[in-house]
């Protein structure tokens, strides 16, 4: 087995580099037969010119391409946009606190560059404002919301209703709703009582969603028994993932086989987070992966981005994309059950990419959940917010 990896080893290596989301690297090296993954091209064994250079851009060379891809924009442009959605980002908390109770949402415009803050009256206009934030008036308040998609998180939602979430902007909560069932009697029972709750819109949606898990696909990236994901990000230990890749004590060995460690954490429904201990030689590097392209991309903190905001996925399967965040704290409606508190997408993902890693800039965003469609017609993809699983596992992300 090890004199044919190393007769593959070219192949192997690239493929090690784009088949995980956030990379692992073998301690011995040869071990495995063959030459590590991304060795040459980590932090570690770069020039100090090649690391500065890096440290000074926020956006690696493959998510800046996956910007202009699937965004419509230059470099320039895609480097800018992030500049202003770093802006936004820090700008959240401070808005917020200026609106007080009248704070009705918040979201990015790309537009405008700016983070517009809903407020239910015009008497903190004028301090939001002075933030730096632009100013629109609502008539729900963010508490009034949030208290009415709890209401709707306390039942059983029929399998034609697929999720259902806070909107800040249109200042409502949407229900998205399957067409193909949208005339079941079950459908419209659960659209009737969210109506009750007030400020409550349907959506119709093509499919229902799911989680992204695949079976097992020779040389693709981590394993728990038929079931393969991807990599989401280092932390003090291991790696964080979807829950719904592998249950507590489940073994995780590597694209080549060989043994990369445990699950020593799981959630799913409910939520889907897992967090993995690494070991057997290997160890964590704070990067997502750059697909072939010269530098992978650093990962720096994980402060999260509002809604409007881009943000790009990568995944074992389909390698980069790019989208906006267009919701967040939304209920997802699996057939194996709910699972709360995720970030809408309209980012594509195919099986595979589950656990794989959501980053906006050299932010952590997420691990990616599930979601419908695929790369080829598009389609939308959730993930489970990366804060929420460091503070779950009292995990420390590993950065740059």
């Amino acid at each position: 087995m090890l004199e044919q990896q190393k007769g593959q080893t070219l192949r192997r290596s690239t493929l090690t580099r784009t088949a995980l989301s956030a990379f692992l690297v073998l301690g011995t090296w040869a071990t495995a037969g063959l030459v590590p993954a991304s060795a040459a091209d980590s932090p570690s064994h770069s020039s100090s010119s090649e690391s500065s250079a890096r440290a000074a851009q926020p956006a690696s060379d493959g998510l800046l391409s996956a910007m202009r891809k699937d965004l419509g924009l230059t470099a320039s442009q895609a480097r800018a946009r992030l500049a202003s959605e770093r802006n936004a980002t820090a700008l959240q908390s401070t808005a917020r606190r200026a609106a007080g109770s009248s704070f009705g949402g918040d979201w990015y415009d790309a537009k405008s560059g700016k983070l517009t803050v809903a407020l239910t009256g015009g008497a903190k206009s004028g301090a939001v404002r002075a933030t730096g934030a632009a100013v629109t008036l609502v008539k729900h308040s963010a508490r009034e919301l949030d208290a009415a998609k709890k209401r709707l998180d306390k039942g059983n939602a029929p399998a034609g209703v697929s999720s259902w979430h806070v909107d800040p902007k249109a200042n409502r909560v949407v229900v998205d709703v399957v067409a193909s069932a949208k005339d079941d009697n079950d459908v419209q029972a659960f659209v009737a009582r969210a109506g009750k709750t007030g400020a409550v819109t349907v959506n119709e949606v093509p499919a229902a969603a799911r989680t992204l898990s695949a079976g097992t696909v020779g040389g693709d990236p981590y394993y728990t028994g038929n079931v393969r994901c991807s990599i989401g990000f280092s932390v003090n230990g291991g790696f964080v993932t979807a829950g719904h890749c592998g249950q507590p004590g489940a073994a995780v060995s590597g694209w080549d086989g060989s043994a990369v460690g445990t699950f020593q954490g799981s959630s799913f429904p409910g939520n889907d987070y897992a967090w993995v201990s690494v070991g057997n030689g290997w160890w964590t590097v704070p990067v997502v992966l750059g697909w072939g392209t010269v530098s992978d991309q650093l990962v720096r903190g994980s402060a999260a981005a509002p809604v409007g905001a881009s943000i790009c996925r990568s995944g074992s399967t389909s390698h980069w994309h790019c989208g906006n965040v267009l919701a967040t704290n939304e209920t997802v409606n699996y057939s194996e059950g709910a699972v709360n508190e995720l970030t809408k997408t309209n980012v594509c993902a195919e099986p595979g990419d589950s656990g794989g890693s959501f980053i906006s800039g050299d932010q952590a965003q997420g691990v990616t959940s599930g979601g419908w469609g695929d790369c080829t017609g598009g389609g939308e993809t959730w993930f489970q917010p990366i804060n929420e699983i460091l503070n779950q596992y009292g995990l420390t992300l590993t950065t740059a």
